[in-house]
């Protein structure tokens, strides 16, 4: 699959679902590097438009095979530009840094070192790259991984817990140098943050993948951490393997069915995912209609809470229940739904046994998106669909 092309870089939170997230700042319009050089391509992005990348050669000549420009990477500066409208040099191992380049533009030399991670879900886009090691510190603590490797590296010491984003250790942190703080949307709320990060010497980063349109989008920031850390080719075998899901149901008929897609808090309300948002987009990609056709309010957030009534006059009679395990905890069985509130035993789904559960590690995984638009079609096409799928389970 070919990949560079020029990019428009377009406007667009968390995935743990539910926070609220000031919108990104669209990016200001590419200025280049500042200093006379012309871009030699751009990453060619399917989905993703909240970043973009332009790769330079420098003082060394061009690459001489067009048919395989990643393989040259290696060696080339690579501009890195987010629509929060930072940007970030990308100075490859052993090449000095450029001379003349504009204001504004952060310098990151590779290799990257010691990165306090504290994007949760991009952790899973470092592990998929076989990158964990340029890790030193992470936001969460050990307990509150479902990614194994991630956990594992915690256990052993590899990995610290560096303080949540809110509140870094910030003299930890700065003992091992990082070269880079990676954090999401969140940071936001804590400006302050990232401006005393920063005024420590240590670069900040905030990535923007929660604002993409597309679920894919999503996937693709793997594409800009191939760049961060080396792997450029590998990120976009990985990157292609989840694009296959789609291209594979493309054309395929709607099946009909309405898909409630929920979790129960532990106030008794019902959280529902917002109509616009990526998790309804991935079940109308795999053949469903989620049962809200028009939810959503005011705020900021990617759900809503609902009375139980309210939520039952919409979405009894849905063919299938999808229960959001992730934030209020796993399920195993039907009994265990209904035992959160009584009215769900009513519910069409349920008793014809079309309800099934995320499992726990979804919102970490920021790498398997279009995997989980095949196990939502498998649901709702496969008479023999299996219990278990990659992210989702049946309760019985």
């Amino acid at each position: 699959m070919g990949r560079h092309v020029l990019v428009v870089l377009a406007l667009a939170v968390s995935l743990l679902g539910g926070c609220a997230t000031p919108a990104a700042t669209p990016a200001p319009a590419a200025t280049g590097l500042g200093n006379g050089w012309t871009p030699d391509h751009s990453l060619e992005l399917q989905y993703a438009t909240k970043f973009s990348v332009d790769f330079y050669d420098g003082d060394q000549a061009p690459c001489p095979d067009r048919e395989n420009l990643a393989a040259c990477e290696a060696r080339q500066y690579a501009l890195v530009s987010i629509s929060d409208g930072n940007r970030y040099l990308v100075v490859p191992q052993g090449r000095p840094v450029p001379e003349g380049i504009g204001d504004g533009v952060t310098v990151l030399p590779l290799p990257l070192t010691n990165l306090y991670l504290a994007a949760s879900s991009t952790m899973s886009l470092v592990v998929a790259l076989d990158a964990l090691d340029a890790v030193r510190f992470s936001s969460l603590a050990a307990d509150r991984w479902y990614i194994p490797e991630a956990k594992a590296a915690m256990d052993a010491g590899q990995i610290l817990f560096g303080g949540k984003y809110s509140a870094p250790d910030y003299e930890l942190i700065l003992k091992s140098d990082p070269s880079l703080a990676i954090e999401n949307g969140m940071i936001y709320h804590t400006p302050e943050v990232k401006e005393k990060l920063e005024a420590l010497g240590i670069p900040v980063l905030v990535e923007q993948s929660s604002y993409e349109s597309h679920p894919l989008g999503r996937s693709e920031w793997i594409k800009l951490f191939g760049v961060l850390l080396g792997r450029e080719q590998l990120a976009d075998t990985l990157f292609d393997a989840q694009a296959a899901h789609l291209e594979e149901l493309a054309g395929q008929p709607d099946t009909g069915k309405t898909v409630a897609f929920f979790s129960i808090s532990s106030a008794g309300y019902v959280v529902a995912r917002k109509s616009g948002d990526y998790v309804p987009k991935m079940i109308g990609l795999a053949g469903g209609d989620y049962v809200f056709s028009n939810l959503g309010d005011d705020t900021a957030t990617s759900t809503v809470n609902l009375e139980m009534e309210q939520f039952y006059a919409t979405a009894k009679d849905a063919d299938y229940i999808v229960y959001n395990a992730t934030i209020s905890g796993q399920l195993q069985s039907l009994a265990d739904l209904t035992a959160l509130n009584p009215l769900l035993k009513d519910f069409k789904a349920v008793r014809q046994g079309n309800v099934w559960c995320t499992d726990q590690d979804f919102y970490q995984d920021m790498t398997g998106l279009g995997q989980m638009i095949t196990d939502l079609h498998q649901m709702l096409t496969d008479p023999e669909v299996p219990d278990q799928l990659t992210f989702l389970h049946r309760l019985r």
